[in-house]
């Protein structure tokens, strides 16, 4: 196992780990659906990030692509979870509409949750083509490492 499929995996697992403990504190947010969502996010991104670690020697990227994919992935995943706590703990609702129904928040909340909102979407959609095309065909000049932290 490469260095980055470790890190991937262990990021992984430490997001599953948050998201679990995010469960655990449901009745003390604002919103508890909302709240509800974030568990059941950190879980799904969590296991998002283990299965790209596990499948990581099955990418042909270059280095630089390889830091790129990883460092998409890892914002999306996390602040995924994050941007959905924070509506949990503020009530935002602007682009939750189901899971913030009946809850509202300051404006600069809002506005704060919904560009993390945007950019963790437009990460992990840049991510997923990323991943789709590096499962093409194996080239010789592949790469498997990416550097960790």
């Amino acid at each position: 196992m490469t260095t980055a499929n470790r890190f991937l995996v262990r990021a992984g697992f430490l997001l599953f780990l948050f998201a679990l403990l995010t469960g655990l504190a449901i009745p003390v947010f604002l919103n508890q659906k909302m709240a509800l969502a974030a568990h059941v996010t950190g879980v799904v991104n969590g296991l998002l990030l283990v299965g790209l670690g596990l499948a990581w020697s099955l990418l042909s990227l270059t280095p630089t692509q390889g830091k790129l994919t990883t460092g998409l992935f890892l914002y999306g995943a996390y602040a995924n979870w994050g941007a959905t706590c924070l509506a949990a703990a503020w009530g935002t609702s602007r682009l939750t509409p189901l899971s913030g129904a009946g809850h509202s928040a300051e404006a600069w909340q809002e506005t704060l949750v919904q560009v993390i909102q945007v950019t963790l979407a437009l990460a992990i959609i840049a991510g997923a083509l990323l991943v789709v095309y590096a499962l093409r065909s194996p080239s010789s000049k592949t790469s498997s490492s990416t550097p960790s932290p």
